[in-house]
Order: C-alpha cells, then sequence, then structure tokens
C-alpha cells in the first residue's frame, strides 16, 4: 500500500474507534472489560499503521537521498558565486522550502525559520520569491496593475495634492510683484485587507511530483488579481480601495448620454480630457462595450476602432489605446492617465491554513492575505463618459 492508503486507512481506523468509544460507554461513562479490549485492540491497530506510514516514509527519504548525484554539476562561471552574501529571512532558500513543506503538511509541519515570518493574523510571511512571482500574475491579470502608479508603504503614505495652480501676470517694468496663496490637499492611502482561499485535493497535495509551488502561486494570483481589479475599477472606498468609476473619488464624468452612442461621443470624451494627459491616455471599458465600438464608423466611413497587427500591442480606438476588462462597468467608458490612481501594497502577503473543514470532500483550504488600497489623486486625469443602458449603435454619426 502506498503512504497516502495507509494514512487514509488509519483515518478511517480511528474514526470508527471514537465512533465506538462514544457507543459503548456505559451509564458511568466507562467501557466494560470486554469492549476496553476491543478498544485497545483498535488503538493498536492505529498506532502500528502509524509505525509503518512512519516506516514508508523514512524509506523514502532514504531513497531520495540515495538517488542524489555524488558530486553537482557547474551551473555558472567559476568564482561568480564567491563573495556574495548568503540571503536571510524571507529571502533564503530555508524559508522557501520550509513554507512549501508547510503547505504539503496543511502546516503541521512547521520549522522554527517559519516562526519568524508571523504576521499579525497568525499567517506566515510569503517568501521573497513568492511575493515577486505573485506581483508578476497579478500584473498579468490586473490592468490596472499595468497601468496604475505602485508605492510600497509600511504605514498610512499621505499624497500632497496641489489645490490651486499658479498663475502668471504681467507687470510693469519696476512694478511689485504680486504672490498667490498656494494650498494643498491630502489623499490618504490606507490598507483594505483582503483574504482569497483555494483548494487542493489532498491527494495532489502529498504528491511529490505535482507543482504544488507554482500552482498554490498561480491559483492565489488569479484569485487576487480579479478582487482587487473589481476593487480598483468599482470599489467604493468603505472597506475597499476607491474604484476608477466609483461616484465619489472616481474619475470626472464628461457626459451622460441619452442616446445610443455615436462616433461623436468617443471624440468629446478624448477632449474633454486636458492636453497634458491625454499624452500618455487610453481607454477602459468593458468587453461588450469594445465589441458594439468596433461597428462604429467617422464621417469619412472609416472604424474608429483599429486591429493591432503587433503582439503584445493594444487595439486603439480614435489612434489610443484601449484596455477592456470583465470587471468596467458596461455602462461606461474611462479615457485618461492611468498613472495618477495610485495603489498601495502595505508591507508583505501571508499564506495560512483555511480553519473551516471540507468534510467529507478530501479537500485541504489555504488562505492568501494582503493588504492594499487605491485612488485616484487627480479626478480631472480621467474622464468619464456614461452611456445610455440600451446597446450601443452600429452606425456611424448619423
Amino acid at each position: 500500500m502506498t503512504i497516502l492508503e495507509l494514512r487514509e486507512k488509519r483515518n478511517k481506523a480511528w474514526e470508527a474507534a471514537k465512533a465506538f468509544l462514544e457507543s459503548h460507554r456505559t451509564e458511568k461513562g466507562t467501557l466494560t472489560a470486554e469492549d476496553d479490549a476491543t478498544y485497545t485492540q483498535m488503538e493498536q491497530e492505529i498506532n502500528d499503521l502509524g509505525k509503518e506510514i512512519a516506516r514508508l516514509e523514512r524509506q523514502e527519504a532514504l531513497e531520495v537521498e540515495l538517488n542524489r548525484p555524488v558530486n553537482q554539476p557547474l551551473t555558472n562561471k567559476p568564482g561568480s558565486g564567491r563573495g556574495e552574501e548568503p540571503k536571510t529571512g524571507r529571502a533564503s532558500d530555508e524559508y522557501r522550502k520550509a513554507m512549501l513543506d508547510a503547505f504539503r503538511s496543511n502546516f503541521k509541519r512547521v520549522s522554527n525559520i517559519l516562526q519568524e515570518g508571523v504576521d499579525a493574523d497568525g499567517g506566515y510571511l510569503v517568501p521573497e520569491e513568492y511575493d515577486r512571482r505573485l506581483i508578476d500574475t497579478l500584473s498579468e491579470e490586473n490592468i490596472m496593475r499595468r497601468l496604475a502608479t505602485i508605492i510600497t508603504t509600511s504605514g498610512e503614505h499621505k499624497i500632497n495634492i496641489a489645490a490651486t495652480k499658479p498663475a502668471a501676470s504681467w507687470i510693469e517694468e519696476g512694478g511689485a510683484l504680486t504672490f498667490g496663496d498656494a494650498t494643498f490637499s491630502q489623499i490618504l492611502l490606507d490598507a483594505h485587507k483582503l483574504h482569497v482561499a483555494i483548494k487542493v485535493t489532498e491527494e495532489l497535495l502529498y504528491d511529490n511530483a505535482f507543482n504544488l509551488e507554482g500552482y498554490i502561486l498561480d491559483q492565489f494570483g488569479k484569485a487576487l488579481g480579479n478582487a482587487e481589479e473589481d476593487a480598483f475599477l468599482n470599489g467604493d472606498g468603505t472597506g475597499k480601495p476607491l474604484g476608477l468609476f466609483a461616484a465619489t473619488g472616481g474619475g470626472t464624468v464628461a457626459g451622460t448620454l441619452t442616446a445610443a452612442i455615436k462616433s461623436d461621443d468617443m471624440l468629446d470624451l478624448v477632449y474633454a480630457l486636458k492636453r497634458p494627459y491625454r499624452k500618455k491616455a487610453s481607454f477602459i471599458m468593458n468587453d461588450k462595450t469594445l465589441s458594439s465600438l468596433r461597428k462604429l464608423k467617422d464621417n469619412n466611413g472609416a472604424y474608429i476602432w483599429q486591429p493591432s497587427y503587433q503582439a503584445g500591442e493594444p487595439d486603439r480606438v480614435l489612434g489610443y489605446a484601449v484596455h477592456t476588462s470583465a470587471y468596467a462597468p458596461e455602462d461606461a467608458i474611462a479615457f485618461g492617465d492611468y498613472k495618477y490612481y495610485n495603489i498601495g501594497d502595505r508591507g508583505t502577503r501571508s499564506f495560512s491554513e483555511l480553519r473551516e473543514l471540507f468534510a467529507g470532500n478530501g479537500m485541504i483550504g489555504y488562505v492568501a492575505k494582503e493588504r492594499v488600497d487605491g485612488k485616484l489623486i487627480l479626478p480631472e486625469a480621467v474622464q468619464i463618459l456614461k452611456l445610455k443602458a440600451s446597446t450601443p449603435s452600429g452606425g456611424g454619426t448619423e
């Protein structure tokens, strides 16, 4: 029998022993001599299975050790590793290996090295290599992380914004200079806690050939990315980031349509944005909205949508890049420079086991936690066009 099969057999034997104990207690809460002998025999079977599991685990570990090559091949230039300082803390290989071991044991085997990275909620801080890979996945899944300004903070981050703009004035030669009072407002980036959970089958968990590390990071990255993008676009700022399309604190509403959208409406949206912001501006919209815009033509009969002919380059509308998201509202289009949307990552992400049980389905749960905030610091840098609820027209300017 395999180690996994033995574990399952031991678990079933333990459940049977507990059920036997509960059903055979006397009124005094004890067992008869006969029942006691039976229960002792059941306990012995459980202990024997535990010993067999331990024996097979030692055998497996010894086999891995004996199959290792005697000599390690050279993988870099001679002398290139000299003088490098050893990695410590979350950057060390030992910390990463300890995290993977904790995953495989559902956090029943937690080495002392992981205790150095316990967060306030009892989770374990993500190894630096995992954190980098998570951020890469987040950037792939989340258009806002690619377009916005990312700030790593250790506490509340205050951003000063000029509330008044300086104005130039002409004066006579020798005339007195006049100075206006500059005033500033502040934008506060806080930290909202985001939890996402994934489930892994016990079979995959105990299968050493399965790339558990890559699977968990990929699943967590996608789950975090989807939750973040929804908040960065639609969040109301209560317990979550303040979204780009938020009614209060989001982009400036350039107009609200009462009829189907026309190509002229898109031109009005572009020029509602001030020239300095148009240099790096692009559109954000829902996929369904783009499918309708693709049918619009200008006064010369040319489609305002232009497909990309180069890999990695976005499609364009009126010459500006178009980014689509399933989380963007279907009744609005954003146009602006999204570098003025600031995302604040607070501290380090952490992992922990999911304490709720997936009874009877053989699944193990894990939780990833992060603290993040997002705000548009200059509403005028993003213009929003509100669409009519009906499907946009396929015609031109009409």
